[in-house]
């Protein structure tokens, strides 16, 4: 492993236990103790376990996107070199973000604690507010034309397939 790569391996492993190890872990442990709420049917159970599970696959696999193809971080202060658009960012360009939901959510099912689901309603908003006002400006002056045109193709929030060919043009341009 190169020296710049080893450097975003580590400020990427940094940044996954402060950032999204406070969302996921740090935050809903405080509020719950990880303590179950009522009882609930094992289908409940094993839905929470794999929508946990899902959730920090996809974020590790996403934070490795971010080492391996950008040369970086999710860490604003260490950003990627590359706009990172293949394998999971193909289909969304937020996959982190619902990462970080999916966990949450499944513990909320997990554990039957409905807090954790207003939690998520106030993380996702959070993350909206930020991926707006913030993230995408950034990577607008970032890289130009290449994210915008990345934005055009891929969803922000909403996962579908890849679209192929030439983007459609819109109507009155």
């Amino acid at each position: 492993m190169g020296t710049r790569r080893l450097r975003a391996a580590l400020g990427a492993a940094v940044f996954l236990v402060i950032a999204p190890g406070t969302v996921v872990g740090l935050l809903p442990w405080l509020v719950t103790g990880w303590q179950t709420g009522s009882t609930r049917p094992v289908v409940l159970i094993a839905v929470g376990a794999a929508l946990v599970a899902a959730g920090c696959a996809v974020l590790l696999y996403a934070f490795g996107q971010f080492v391996i193809d950008g040369l970086g971080t999710p860490a604003p202060p260490a950003p990627t070199d590359v706009l990172v658009s293949r394998g999971l960012y193909r289909y969304v360009r937020n996959p982190m973000y619902l990462a970080v939901l999916a966990a949450v959510v499944g513990q909320a099912v997990l554990l039957a604690r409905p807090v954790l689901l207003a939690y998520a309603v106030g993380v996702g908003a959070a993350f909206v507010a930020f991926v707006h006002w913030y993230e995408e400006p950034t990577l607008r002056r970032r890289y130009g034309v290449e994210y915008d045109e990345y934005r055009e193709r891929v969803p922000g929030w909403l996962p579908r397939r890849p679209r192929t060919g030439r983007p459609r043009a819109r109507a009155g341009t």
